[in-house]
């Protein structure tokens, strides 16, 4: 009677352990271009932000206000860890650092499943980072003077939806 009596704890164990696995986690994506910068003259590759440009950071925080970031992705430029330090700051976050050659996508998703992500770039680089994330070459390279382009992707097993939301403050 007692191994029965273990066999089936042991069974109901197991199964409630394969139940809160197989509970899919939702991954949430936010991506933004870094904010207007100094133009003083085109050899400078890595200019600060303008005056514009720390105002738009702000507003980004205030945009984002009601979502808790667990992590924070930033290229190594002025402008992009300028734009990312108000949303940094409230969270207490130290953005990481990435190289826009160099993701591997499906590292990247398996690393940040479950977390609200902020990842800052170039207009170059976010479209191309969302189309990666979803497995499809949906958007373009956006314009130099566009700042207020908010793409949203979200994850929850085989689910992917994907969203670009215009923010003109």
């Amino acid at each position: 009677m007692r191994k029965i009596i273990l066999f089936g704890l042991l069974f109901i164990t197991m199964a409630t352990l394969q139940a809160q696995e197989s509970v899919e986690k939702t991954t949430t994506y936010f991506l933004i271009r870094h904010a207007e910068k100094v133009r003083i003259n085109s050899a400078d590759k890595d200019p600060d932000l303008s005056e514009r440009g720390f105002q738009r950071a702000e507003n980004w925080k205030k945009i984002l206000q009601h979502v808790s970031f667990d992590v924070i992705y930033s290229t190594n430029y002025k402008r992009t860890l300028y734009t990312a330090e108000p949303i940094a700051k409230e969270f207490n976050l130290d953005p990481i650092v990435y190289n826009t050659s160099k993701v591997d996508f499906d590292l990247f998703q398996l690393e940040n499943t479950g977390k609200n992500v902020l990842i800052v770039g170039h207009s170059n680089t976010i479209p191309q980072f969302v189309n990666g994330l979803i497995h499809q070459q949906k958007y373009l390279e956006m314009d130099d003077a566009e700042f207020s382009h908010l793409y949203i992707v979200t994850m929850k097993g085989n689910q992917v939806t994907d969203l670009l939301l215009y923010c003109d403050f």
